[in-house]
């Protein structure tokens, strides 16, 4: 036998009150035992019976465990797999401070809305890399988030196309526990200007797969120049100060080509919310399983067996002094 209550100071300092007052109690009754005309044996018979009772009243708060039941827990959720773009036309602050930090902002606005679902970001220009791996830990992924800034990647234009291939390939693989491709997602952030030539077979590969895929592009028509480390702005080959602008459409060919949604972060709109909305009526399955052990609170059966001795000791009274 167990108990679910561990015996602290203070539980042990009122058992030990209780000892000593009822010590005191028994020593009384026998002394008033010898005054009056009483049964030692009628005596002895309540002492003991009341002794029972107490104890079981004691033994049933300290929550008295027998036996261990398993029960499965079974977590439901989705995969959502975040790509980023981090090409140095990110840095531009057509979206104020900048769109990359603004996307960092409502990406981790992201990570808080979809607590019971496993989040994986992958951050991409010109080639894509796993910057976290499929977890359920927020704070992990808040942390690396916040530390997604250009220069972790090559920058030598932007392709959708590895960045799809990578989160494609993380969702397809054992890496994701779940099993029906219809509860992962695929969100894909950039400013749109796709310079690759294998968007088009990813695009196809995600269809197939039946794979959601949200596209969200961030920035302005008017765009802006494109601030480098040093505080100057980036030039072209001819000396020319570069300016990016949105490009919305590759993003929503991107997103119509496979069946999914194109939302849009700008300077007079933000569709997180809806985009939020749109992932939260995705169907989510079991990803996630695990059996745990539980103690059996077997408490009432020592506190009805003592309401049954108190019922006991008051319906068959004999003769003795209440004390």
């Amino acid at each position: 036998m167990n108990f679910l209550k561990s015996i602290g100071y203070i539980e042990l300092s009122i058992i030990m009150s209780f000892l000593i007052l009822y010590s005191a109690y028994i020593f009384r009754i026998i002394n008033i035992r010898k005054q009056i005309d009483v049964s030692l044996k009628n005596v002895f018979f309540k002492l003991i019976l009341r002794t029972f009772y107490f104890s079981l009243m004691i033994i049933s708060l300290l929550g008295p465990t027998f036996g261990v039941d398993k029960e499965e827990i079974k977590v439901i959720g989705k995969d959502i797999m975040i790509s980023v773009d981090l090409s140095e036309s990110m840095n531009a602050n057509d979206i104020q401070p900048s769109r990359l930090e603004k996307i960092k902002f409502e990406m981790k606005k992201i990570i808080d809305e979809f607590s019971s679902d496993r989040i994986g970001i992958v951050m991409f220009s010109s080639e894509a890399f796993v910057q976290c791996p499929m977890t359920y830990d927020k704070n992990a992924l808040n942390l690396f988030t916040e530390t997604l800034n250009t220069g972790l990647v090559p920058n030598s234009g932007t392709d959708f196309g590895p960045a799809l291939e990578l989160s494609l390939s993380k969702l397809s693989n054992d890496e994701s526990k779940a099993q029906d491709s219809k509860s992962k997602v695929i969100i894909l952030i950039s400013d749109g200007e796709d310079f690759g030539d294998d968007t088009n077979s990813s695009i196809t590969k995600i269809k197939d797969s039946s794979i959601k895929l949200y596209t969200v592009g961030i920035g302005t028509e008017k765009g802006s120049k494109i601030l480098n480390r040093d505080g100057s702005y980036k030039k072209d080959n001819k000396g020319i100060e570069v300016v990016s602008r949105l490009d919305s459409k590759s993003l929503q060919e991107t997103a119509e080509n496979t069946g999914g949604k194109y939302f849009e972060i700008s300077d007079n709109t933000n569709q997180v919310e809806e985009l939020i909305s749109e992932i939260k009526n995705i169907k989510g399955e079991i990803i996630d399983s695990k059996v745990i052990d539980l103690t059996n609170n077997k408490y009432f059966y020592f506190l009805f067996s003592a309401l049954i001795l108190m019922l006991i000791d008051f319906t068959f009274s004999i003769k003795i002094i209440s004390i």
